[in-house]
This record gives structure tokens, sequence and C-alpha cells, in this order.
């Protein structure tokens, strides 16, 4: 039983910690809405983007911890990353130097 509970507080512990780290991008950002994406074993992946086009991510050890922790945060939460929320995304010099490096091998 104390395994269990100790676990709960892990999970706790973590929930709090991405929903404090996803409050802070929303407040430095104007705001910001999320989509939360299973990537395996690794858990899941959390996408920020800001009211002012500005985005990131956060990974979480389960989509269920990632879950709770958007929903403590606040954050409203799409099914999948396309059609307006995807628009809202501001992208810069970087970014884009980055995309054409990966496409021509770099």
């Amino acid at each position: 039983m104390a395994d269990t509970q100790q676990v709960d507080q892990k999970a706790e512990r973590k929930v709090a910690r991405l929903a404090k780290e996803m409050s802070a991008f929303a407040k430095a950002h104007g705001g910001a809405e999320g989509q939360v994406a299973y990537i395996g074993e690794r858990g899941a992946r959390i996408v920020l983007v800001g009211e002012d086009g500005g985005w990131g991510d956060l990974v979480a050890p389960s989509t269920e911890i990632a879950q709770q922790a958007v929903e403590k945060a606040g954050i409203t939460v799409h099914e999948s990353f396309d059609g307006e929320f995807a628009a809202k995304v501001q992208t810069g010099p970087y970014e884009w130097k980055r995309m054409a490096g990966i496409q021509i091998g770099g």
C-alpha cells in the first residue's frame, strides 16, 4: 500500500510541476491552448501555442498525467494539431532555417 501512495504522490508532483510550467507559459504569451499527443513509451507530448503565436512543448510520463496537468493549468485542449489551431503558430527565421536544414540533410 505504501508503494501505491508513493507513486500517487510522485504523479501529483509531476502534474503540479507541469501545470505550473504551462501556467507560466500562458502568462508570458497572453494565454495558451494546447494539444496532447501520445508518443509511445516516453509518455505524452503537450504542445502549447500562445495567443501571441509563441509555442513550446513539454513531455509528461503518461497521457493521464498530461491531461490532468492541462486541466489543472486551465489550458484549452484540442483533439488534433490542425486548422485554426496550427495557424496560430508563428515561426521565425530560426525555425525556417532548421526546417530547411533538415530537408537538405543539415
